[in-house]
């Protein structure tokens, strides 16, 4: 079935939410802060590793001496898109239409998901945070167009690391996390019904390039989750399609 690995890793972060919000007022804040800590160090590793590993292959693939250059050119052009487009404000107006709605649910009950925690983490920051680091990157991206291909062995895998991850944030971002299935059902969905199209287009220079720019966002997120320092990464996310369009036209 075409895009039930959509559907699985959209399910898992909602469970994992879930999850999260039931039991993690059993867990003190030491421990919360110090898994949190873990979680934003360990997605700093693996962004860095991804956008090493990409940028590695992108120096010996056709591309050769313009990988840097498409690099950062994606990364710079696509922020400016980006900032020009005030992504991170749409998402932030989107996280705050759907904390209206969630302030209804008696899951929640009235002024829960409005309230910063003791950590200053509003419903609208965990829901900002967390589509981020579940939609950004190459696995998202990859996975989403082979599901639509007929085969979601990646976003299996995808799913089970966001599940983890999503018990965990939510025990401090709160049911924001649970609202990020939203975006990332249509950002994914909308991919892995456009596979088909999109197919020939996914060149290995492409996909490289995918990694390279969306392993470096991973990286500004991690350094968000540890509370290191918090970087307006929604305005950068145009930079992973501008980095497949170059790699694509250099290529």
């Amino acid at each position: 079935m075409r895009g039930i690995g959509v559907l699985v890793n959209v399910a898992a972060i909602m469970v994992g939410a879930g999850v999260g919000l039931l039991f993690g007022r059993l867990i003190s804040e030491r421990f919360k802060s110090i898994a949190f800590i873990a979680i934003g160090l360990s997605t700093m590793i693996l962004g860095a590793s991804m956008s090493i590993g990409g940028l590695t292959s992108l120096g010996s693939s056709d591309l050769g001496k313009y990988s840097s250059l498409v690099f950062v050119g994606s990364l710079v052009l696509g922020s400016l898109v980006g900032e020009a487009m005030r992504i991170e404000r749409r998402l932030e107006w989107l996280g705050e239409k759907l904390q209206s709605a969630a302030t209804r649910m008696p899951i929640l009950g009235p002024g829960k998901s409005a309230e910063p925690s003791e950590k200053g983490h509003t419903l609208v920051e965990g829901f900002v945070a967390s589509s981020l680091l579940f939609g950004v990157g190459a696995m998202a991206i990859l996975g989403s167009i082979q599901d639509g291909l007929g085969d979601p062995s990646l976003l299996y895998l995808k799913a089970s690391l966001d599940g983890m991850a999503s018990i965990a944030l939510a025990t401090t971002l709160g049911a924001g996390v649970a609202l990020s299935a939203v975006p990332i059902l249509l950002l994914q969905g909308g991919i892995a019904l456009g596979a088909a199209s999109l197919e020939p287009l996914m060149t290995p220079a492409v996909l490289d390039a995918i990694k390279a720019t969306g392993g470096s966002l991973i990286f500004v997120i991690g350094l968000d989750l540890a509370g290191i320092k918090r970087f307006p990464i929604g305005n950068m996310l145009p930079a992973v399609f501008v980095a497949a369009f170059l790699a694509g036209w250099l290529g």
